[in-house]
């Protein structure tokens, strides 16, 4: 702003300034930034599968302390997205190798997601769906993010559609499939009403089977050398790019079950009761939707909700 309107030069390179400089600014701002986009989502993650396993979560300290640990080391990776800029081989080593910290406790958390599931009594429900979903998506969103932190194949693939591919398997495939997984968890809740289960297995295979289709053949048309950001693209990358649209098209349509079935349960849906899901945390000893101050009596919380399992006495107590 001020090299443009009062007429500084930090970014200038005709007036001594350096464009590479905005460029650290720029993203040691962003990639954090698309960590907590995501990192709310792990909590929600954390939430909705136990509930729906049966079962307590697998290394609940593992994952809190990982979540922490992603925040603190996500400072220190910024540079994977410069390593064409010019960086010098020694700032390649380090935000390489930083970038690839970033996979083990993102790692924990897979692995703690996955251990809860095993052995438990799954129940199939929406949220459940996009739960296990994000694990497959992320999982293949990661796993290409491990590779484009890794300086010699980021250089060949930088500013293609590999990058789109990327970022949208992490952003959609996560982001947004846990926002699918909370919203069916507590729409109940929020609403005192049950979605239908039938439109949310509809919903979730239309975005299931999108996803895949639209951004999958992206990291093949990057890895051709298709670039990022054009309006018209070489013609041998037409087949790929048209499974793409095809991809976006059926995302587009998953969007209308999921309204009839929003718009419909809001106003018609049986009723949900305080505790549809047979959950253990607080908010679902209260009424559905919750009443003004959320409990006529307060609750004093006794254990940690899944300290005992699912099928021991309520973890909390009435206090006059």
């Amino acid at each position: 702003m001020f090299d443009i309107n009062f007429g500084t030069s930090f970014f200038k390179p005709d007036a001594g300034g350096n464009v590479v400089v905005y460029q650290h600014l720029f993203w040691f701002y962003s990639h954090p930034a698309v960590y907590l986009m995501i990192l709310p989502i792990f909590g929600i993650m954390s939430e909705v599968i136990p509930v729906h396993a049966r079962k307590p979560i697998f290394g609940y300290k593992a994952i809190a302390y990982s979540s922490l640990t992603i925040c603190f080391v996500g400072l220190f990776v910024w540079v994977h997205h410069m390593f064409t800029s010019g960086t010098p081989p020694w700032m390649r080593i380090f935000f390489t190798v930083s970038t690839l910290i970033v996979a083990v406790p993102t790692g924990i958390k897979i692995f703690s997601w996955v251990a809860t599931l095993w052995g438990g009594k799954i129940r199939f429900t929406g949220a459940m769906l996009f739960a296990v979903g994000l694990l497959s998506m992320f999982v293949f969103g990661g796993l290409s993010g491990v590779t484009l932190g890794t300086a010699p194949f980021d250089i060949h693939v930088h500013d293609t559609y590999y990058v789109v591919g990327h970022f949208h398997y992490v952003l959609f495939g996560g982001s947004v499939f846990g926002i699918y997984a909370g919203v069916y968890h507590w729409f109940p809740k929020i609403t005192g009403r049950l979605l239908n289960e039938r439109l949310g297995q509809v919903h979730f295979v239309l975005t299931f089977i999108g996803t895949i289709l639209t951004f999958t053949p992206m990291h093949q048309l990057g890895m051709q050398g298709m670039p990022r950001r054009v309006a018209m693209y070489d013609p041998q990358f037409t087949n790929l790019n048209q499974l793409v649209t095809v991809g976006a098209y059926i995302l587009a349509v998953s969007v209308i079950p999921f309204y009839l079935n929003v718009i419909w349960s809001w106003m018609k849906g049986p009723k949900a009761g305080p505790n549809p899901w047979n959950a253990l945390t607080l908010e679902w000893t209260t009424a559905s939707p919750p009443m003004i101050e959320n409990w006529e009596v307060l609750p004093v919380v006794t254990h940690g909700p899944y300290e005992y399992g699912f099928d021991n006495e309520p973890v909390l107590e009435a206090s006059p």
